[in-house]
């Protein structure tokens, strides 16, 4: 992914909050926020690691170039539905480019979104294998691989800018948001005046199912366990629990 005449690399290299804020604010669409993304180096603990991941690799992929670096969004610029996760795989989305592409976790999802027909193939191996996703645009709040899947609130807050953006340009389509897991659920609030909307106070809690309309848009937010191995292996979130969810979603873009 070559990088866009608007980017400023010495800006994004800095890893000022400030730099990444009008960086991605200067996105014209969704095709810019992503490259924006994919050569962001705004925070150093997470570049460090995902740039380590890349070099030690998984012996089972030793034979294969990783990604390392920022995994951008994918999926259509007019889709109603967000799902929305915490943050790239480190043998997953930073290895392969495409978010929850490469993993166990995104092949239960990618399962449920082909069972929903919002996908066009149950599975999601590399950025070449044809994979389409129709009215479903999916991203992480945090765009890097975090050492222990836990990005910190500082690295969260540094890369909510590319969200807002990326939520801004949706705006005119989005009805839907599923939150895959209390990160995701709490990342969107900070953000919500992205989508025109308000957080109500208290803050609603997070849970399955848990739905949100949010004040002053017409989008739902929608809870759902995340996808990982520790809820899919551990019975905590199963396949029609999941089927569910996009089936809830689906419905509330029709309401």
């Amino acid at each position: 992914m070559g990088r866009p005449a608007y980017l400023d690399a010495d800006a994004l290299a800095a890893g000022s909050t400030a730099a990444v804020r009008r960086l991605a604010r200067g996105a014209r669409d969704l095709a810019e926020v992503d490259a924006g993304v994919a050569h962001c180096r705004a925070c150093p603990r997470l570049v460090a690691w995902r740039e380590q991941v890349a070099v030690e690799k998984r012996a089972a992929f030793a034979d294969q170039t990783y990604w390392g670096r920022p995994a951008p969004g994918f999926g259509p610029s007019d889709a109603r539905i967000l799902v929305l996760g915490l943050a790239p795989a480190a043998h997953g989305a930073n290895r392969t480019g495409r978010v929850f592409t490469g993993d166990r976790s995104g092949d239960w999802l990618y399962a449920a979104l082909y069972r929903a027909g919002l996908a066009n193939q149950p599975t999601s191996v590399d950025v070449d294998d044809g994979l389409e996703l129709t009215d479903v645009r999916i991203a992480a709040a945090v765009r890097c691989a975090p050492p222990a899947n836990k990005p910190t609130p500082t690295e969260r807050d540094t890369c909510a800018p590319w969200l807002v953006r990326e939520l801004s340009l949706l705006a005119p389509t989005l009805r839907v948001i599923v939150a895959l897991g209390a990160f995701a659920w709490t990342a969107f609030w900070p953000v919500v005046e992205a989508v025109g909307g308000t957080a109500p106070r208290p803050r609603p809690r997070f849970g399955h199912g848990a739905l949100v309309a949010v004040p002053g848009t017409d989008i739902s937010l929608l809870g759902c366990y995340h996808v990982s191995q520790q809820n899919t292996f551990t019975g905590v979130l199963t396949a029609p629990m999941l089927d569910g969810i996009f089936a809830q979603a689906k419905a509330l873009t029709q309401a």
